[in-house]
């Protein structure tokens, strides 16, 4: 991502007006070039046949690199890769975004600090993108010089002997995988496969044709009190390895990555059933361990190798020394308390391959967490440069009915991609303004998703990984006084009196009104409507709390909302769901 402050630095005297060669180079990253200006100026460029931009590869400059020239006689893009010729051509169209087709006389040298700059996508709770809003996203990704993508799937491709799985959930379908692949492959992203494959299976084994390769019977109590409806995780057997393999045969050939995210977090159950003689012999993190070298040898039978989510690892460090060390270990942490860098500087000691994983703090908050997404990636980003990971990857979830609107996520994508390109250059990044250049393209918006992710900070106390007013809609403040004050992190004070308790609410209530007043001036309907939705659902849930009058009709109308934004940018699969959350809600009314 460009450094938008750093542009007034760089002489401006002289001007050159852009039009690209497409002989030089080949026509492939030539076309790249055209593309990538065309969009940047909305289709009011085209190329023509004069020869102004230049664009050649030369391998003496670091992968991914680039030097971009803009001078009187010419402009010359030098990527040390066709990567690094790309992003090179990213550049210039943000110049092109913030100056228009004359644009200003520069010298750039530029190049990764981190060579693997990874999103993560969640479509398994609720909400499946359609294609045209995956294919504007990753054009926005990769614009800001992202390189991994991933789609976190637990139940959402359409696997062909498994149809009772996905009938209600419009799945991504093989052919889906294989077009995206190849649009991801166009702008250097690299699209890996994602599907869990251990814990996490509850909506497999809520058919009776899978619980029987289930840890389980039955329902498990989560760590935070859930209580699922029915089993979770995937016992580690012969039929589940078998299981899996039939899975992988039918997902892996759709893509070109041989890189694989197989999962395996949050196995709560484990041990509690089918494998139960055999934790209590050899220990639960042993059992964890022996069945995902089971799932990368059988992922290496296909070709892949795979990354596993870190939490099991970074709870018993004992394991380090048995982990393969061509299996990637994915560490995250998605609160601003609890640091990545003690587990990032372990796996760097042992030798093991890492990604770090902040998230963008969108899910279970409503309208986001702004100075929580902020610090978190920021921490993680440091952690990658202090130990040598060989990656980020920024997670964006969907947890209670993915109420969230895609906006809100943009901070911590942009941000993350900010960092991961170049963390000294972009830590006083204006990230609002480079949001209404470079994601809205609409002045105003960016500061207004940044204000509003913060509305988490006024009620005066919260839940960790969530903002508290998402919770109002889940219990009264009743119940969560007799079992929450555990969960609590801060003010705990404030949650168990009543006068602070009360003005946190019109606190939160007046800094919503304050944040969302200067959308009916601004001209993108779509993201208005959607950022005045979430904040609606926001000030809903502190009007719970202040008992207001109306509050049914409150809910009636944001529940119509929900239903008229959600095919603007997501398949029908999952509103049902989501709204039947929301509607369930009524009860702690």
């Amino acid at each position: 991502m460009l450094v938008i402050d750093a542009i007034g630095s760089t002489a401006r005297s002289r001007r050159r007006t852009v039009a690209v060669n497409r002989a030089v180079a080949g026509p492939a990253v030539s076309d790249l070039v055209c593309r990538t200006i065309a969009r940047a100026t909305r289709g009011r460029w085209t190329p023509g046949d004069a020869s102004a931009v230049t664009v050649v590869v030369d391998p003496a400059l670091p992968a991914q690199g680039y030097r971009l020239s803009v001078r009187p006689d010419g402009i010359s893009i030098i990527g040390g890769d066709q990567a690094g010729a790309f992003y090179g051509a990213c550049t210039l169209a943000q110049l092109v975004e913030l100056h228009g087709l004359t644009v200003p006389c520069v010298e750039i040298e530029d190049h990764p600090d981190l060579l693997v700059r990874g999103v993560m996508l969640d479509i398994s709770r609720d909400k499946v993108p359609t294609m045209a809003t995956l294919r504007e996203l990753i054009d926005m990704l990769a614009s800001w010089k992202v390189n991994q993508f991933q789609l976190y799937t637990e139940h959402t491709f359409a696997y062909r002997a498994h149809a009772e799985v996905w009938a209600s959930a419009s799945p991504m379908t093989a052919a889906e995988i294989v077009e995206l692949d190849a649009y991801c492959r166009e702008r250097f992203i690299e699209l890996v496969p994602n599907q869990n494959s251990f814990g996490h299976l509850e909506r497999w084994f809520m058919h009776d044709r899978y619980r029987p390769l289930a840890e389980t019977p039955g329902g498990v109590t989560l760590p935070w009190g859930e209580i699922t409806k029915h089993p979770f995780t995937l016992a580690p057997s012969p039929e589940g390895l078998e299981f899996l393999d039939g899975l992988y045969r039918e997902l892996l050939p759709n893509f070109t990555s041989s890189r694989f995210n197989v999962g395996c977090d949050e196995t709560y159950d484990l041990g509690l059933g089918r494998s139960r003689e055999r934790v209590a012999a050899v220990g639960r993190p042993r059992v964890w361990l022996d069945f995902v070298r089971d799932i990368h040898a059988l992922a290496a039978r296909h070709g892949r190798s795979i990354q596993v989510w870190g939490d099991t690892v970074r709870r018993h460090p004992e394991l380090f020394a048995d982990v393969p060390r061509d299996i990637t270990i994915l560490d995250w942490g998605y609160d601003r308390e609890r640091s990545l860098d003690a587990t990032a500087a372990r796996l760097a000691r042992v030798g093991q391959p890492f990604y770090v994983c902040p998230g963008t703090s969108s899910w279970t908050s409503l309208v986001g967490r702004t100075d929580n997404a902020i610090a978190n990636v920021l921490d993680a980003v440091e952690a990658a440069h202090r130990h040598g990971a060989k990656g980020v990857l920024v997670t964006d979830w969907g947890d209670g009915g993915h109420w969230q609107h895609l906006p809100i996520s943009y901070v911590g994508f942009a941000w993350t991609a900010a960092l991961a390109w170049s963390l000294d250059a972009n830590r006083g990044l204006d990230l609002p303004r480079a949001l209404d250049q470079f994601a809205f393209r609409t002045p105003g918006l960016g500061q207004i998703v940044w204000d509003l992710g913060n509305t988490y900070l006024r009620p005066g106390f919260r839940r960790g990984n969530s903002s508290i007013l998402y919770w109002f809609y889940t219990a009264t403040l009743a119940e969560m006084r007799r079992t929450w004050v555990p969960f609590i992190k801060y003010g705990t004070e404030a949650f168990l009196d009543d006068a602070s308790v009360q003005r946190g609410m019109h606190e939160t209530i007046e800094w919503i009104d304050a944040t969302l007043a200067p959308l009916s001036r601004i001209d993108n309907e779509l993201v208005c409507r959607e950022l005045a939705h979430g904040g609606a659902m926001a000030r809903h849930a502190a009007r719970r709390v202040l008992g207001a009058d109306g509050l049914h009709a409150e809910l009636d109308a944001l529940v119509d909302e929900l239903v008229a934004l959600w095919p603007i940018r997501n398949r029908a699969g999952g509103l049902r769901g989501s709204v039947a959350k929301l509607n369930a809600s009524r009860a702690f009314i």
